[in-house]
């Protein structure tokens, strides 16, 4: 009988590290989004504050130029964005899971046109899905955000709103 309860914490324990190895705590790396004037290219950082709730911070760059019949503008934005993800499996994959949450965004826009420069203030929600590799340091995600902007929006193309925020993730663990 002791026999098997020892065997049965050992196997329970391993269990538990095998699991242990596909998750991770921390994470680091670069965000690519497919969003028109802002948070084209940056830095994300991903934090689990539980075992489902994580923080993911971004610090980036985007820019964009219009025409319009005989004049054009262009813009650079620098901003930073935070949100909240909370995070569900998806069956019995190992690894992957899928969030959905929310956050806010500041930036800042450069252009020679007044009604594209300043300080910018959004909200958006956030879904997606997040894979960890199991055998190597890796997390990858896919996320769609659509931003509403609503100090100083964009009068031009979206005038405050921004759908086309999808963006690809690429982060080392720890």
């Amino acid at each position: 009988m002791m026999k098997k309860m020892i065997l049965l914490t050992v196997l329970v324990a391993s269990l538990g590290i095998a699991n242990a190895q596909s998750e991770y705590k921390q994470a680091i790396g670069a965000r690519v989004s497919g969003a028109l004037g802002y948070d084209v290219f940056s830095g994300s950082f991903k934090t689990f504050m539980s075992e489902a709730g994580a923080l993911e911070l971004n610090v980036g760059f985007g820019f964009n130029s219009y025409g319009y019949l005989l004049s054009s503008y262009r813009t650079s934005t620098v901003g930073f964005s935070g949100a909240y993800q909370h995070h569900f499996p998806i069956g019995n994959v190992e690894g992957l899971k899928w969030y959905l949450g929310g956050g806010a965004t500041a930036l800042y826009s450069s252009s020679k046109w007044d009604d594209y420069k300043g300080f910018s203030l959004g909200v958006f929600p956030t879904g997606g899905a997040d894979y960890k590799f199991k055998n190597i340091p890796l997390n990858v995600s896919a996320d769609w955000r659509p931003t509403f902007f609503f100090v100083n929006p964009d009068k031009g193309l979206f005038h405050g709103f921004y759908p086309s925020s999808a963006g690809v993730a690429a982060r080392y663990t720890f």
